[in-house]
C-alpha cells in the first residue's frame, strides 16, 4: 500500500471536504485519518488527511495533477502531499551544551525518529566526541561578529550539499539570521525556555529563582526574523517552590527543554504542524 498525507489550507467554503474525500474515493484511495480546523477570525479552513492507495494503482504524478485539476484550482487551495516514503533529513545545530542533543541522537537511534541527520554543525568543537560516538558527521564552523556571514555560507552550503529538509537548534548559542531563515521557512526550530522575555540574559534560572517563581517552562518554535517571536509548536511547564535550589530549576528546566524539543520534532516529521499568520495548528 502506497500511504499519503495531504496537508490543504484556503478560504473556508462550503463542500470542501465532500469533495475531497470523494476525490480521494473516486481514485481508488482509503482514508484512514482526517482531521479539520477552521479559524472563525480568518475564516481560513485546515485539513489534514491520510489515506492509503493500492501501489498497482497509484502514482504520486498522477495524484498532484489530479488534484491540482480538480480541487485545488476551485477552492484557491494552499497544499503539500506527501509519501510514507518520504524521510526528512534533519540537520542539528548546536553549541557547547549537550542534553538536547544527547536527547535527540538517544531517540533517534532507537528509532523513535523516523528522520536522517546527516551532519551535526556547531561553533565550538566541545560536543563532537557525542557526534563521533553516534557516528554522525561533525563539522565545526567557528562564529565571530566578524565572520557570521561567512559562517552562515558555509552551513547552508552544507545544507545544500546534504539535501537537508529542515534544522533544529538544539541550544544553538547563536543568532540564525534571515539568511539561513529565507532558505528555511517554517522549517528551523529552536528550543528556549519559556522565562522570556522575563527573564533574559545568561542566567535566566537565577532571575526567576530570586523572583521565587512557581512554574518554570519550555518552548519549542519556529525561527523568524523577530528573536524569539515565531509561531509555537509546543510547550510545558512543571511546578516548583522555595525548597529548590537554582540547580533544581537548572536540572527540572532541562528536563523540559529535551522533551518539549523532541515532541516538537515529532510533530513535525509527522506533518503535524500549519502555519499560518505567526500562528500554528496543531493535528493530533
Amino acid at each position: 500500500m502506497k500511504k499519503i498525507t495531504l496537508l490543504i489550507n484556503c478560504k473556508d467554503q462550503s463542500g470542501i471536504i465532500a469533495n475531497v474525500t470523494n476525490f480521494i474515493a473516486n481514485n481508488h484511495g482509503n482514508i484512514v485519518y482526517i482531521d479539520q480546523h477552521v479559524d472563525r477570525e480568518q475564516n481560513i479552513f485546515f485539513m489534514r488527511l491520510e489515506s492509503e492507495f493500492k501501489n498497482d494503482t497509484f502514482t504520486m504524478e498522477s495524484f498532484k495533477t489530479n488534484f491540482k485539476t480538480d480541487l485545488a484550482k476551485t477552492f484557491e487551495m494552499k497544499w503539500r502531499v506527501y509519501t510514507s516514503e518520504d524521510i526528512p533529513k534533519m540537520a542539528l545545530f548546536v553549541s557547547k551544551y549537550d542534553h538536547c542533543l544527547y536527547d535527540i541522537l538517544g531517540r533517534y537511534n532507537s528509532g523513535e525518529l523516523d528522520v536522517e541527520i546527516p551532519f551535526i554543525v556547531s561553533n565550538h568543537n566541545n560536543l563532537k566526541p557525542i557526534a563521533n560516538s553516534f557516528n554522525i558527521p561533525f563539522y565545526h564552523i567557528p562564529v565571530t561578529k566578524d565572520t557570521k556571514a561567512e559562517a552562515e555560507d558555509q552551513q547552508l552550503e552544507l545544507c545544500k550539499t546534504f539535501g537537508v529538509d529542515f534544522i533544529v537548534l538544539a541550544r544553538y548559542m547563536q543568532i540564525v539570521s534571515n539568511k539561513i531563515i529565507s532558505q528555511f521557512p517554517n522549517k528551523v526550530i529552536n528550543i528556549h525556555h519559556s522565562f522570556l522575555p522575563a527573564f533574559v540574559g545568561a542566567k535566566p534560572y537565577h532571575s526567576a529563582y530570586k523572583r521565587g517563581v512557581k512554574i518554570i517552562g519550555a518552548t519549542s518554535h519556529y525561527v523568524t526574523e523577530e528573536l524569539d517571536a515565531g509561531p509555537i509548536i509546543e510547550q510545558d511547564v512543571t511546578r516548583v517552590s522555595h525548597t529548590h535550589a537554582i540547580g533544581d530549576l537548572i536540572a527540572k528546566g532541562r528536563d523540559l527543554e529535551k522533551i518539549v524539543l523532541a515532541n516538537a520534532i515529532k510533530l513535525h516529521i509527522k506533518r503535524k504542524v500549519m502555519v499560518y499568520n505567526n500562528k500554528t495548528v496543531i493535528f493530533s
